[in-house]
């Protein structure tokens, strides 16, 4: 009888994904939690020439040269000007390492897989578009980003 209820709560667990939601403007976005690295503080980013338009600059992260994404201006929002209630989100995904920087973090959230619906087919680009998944959490529409479409690929940093 135990093993049972194990089992249960081991599948419903696998039917289940913590998000990680943040507000960029009046708007709120998510990313799976498996991909965030670390949370900090906002901290002026380093400028590099010829980088892209939402590329803010790069930051020294415990030795390591991090690129910081302004997730306001790669979504095609205003860009976010940057101070102490400003939070960069470390994430990581197919083994590249980026700051987002986000207004602020709201919540972590659990989710039944099965209330994560698609968007709606509106881009004409599907390369570009960089929301997989939208979900209601006490009647707030949440964008879930998909992060490989988000941040810079190997080949567009090395195409200068």
């Amino acid at each position: 009888m135990q093993d049972n209820a194990m089992t249960e709560n081991t599948q419903n667990a696998a039917q289940e994904i913590e998000l990680l939601a943040f507000r960029l403007g009046e708007q709120e976005y998510c990313v799976d939690i498996m991909s965030v690295r670390e949370i900090r503080g906002w901290s002026r980013a380093t400028p590099l020439p010829f980088s892209p338009g939402h590329v803010k600059g790069v930051i020294n992260l415990r030795g390591t040269v991090l690129p910081v994404i302004d997730l306001a201006v790669r979504l095609g929002m205003p860009p976010i000007e940057g101070d102490e209630r400003n939070v960069i989100i470390v994430v990581s995904v197919n083994g590249q390492t980026a700051g987002l920087l986000v207004d602020a973090v709201s919540d972590i959230l659990s989710v039944a897989r099965a209330d994560l619906q698609p968007p709606p087919d509106l881009t004409a680009d599907k390369e570009s578009n960089c929301i997989s998944a939208l979900t209601l959490v006490d009647n707030r529409l949440i964008r879930m980003l998909q992060l490989d479409t988000v941040l810079p690929t190997q080949q567009n940093d090395t195409a200068a």
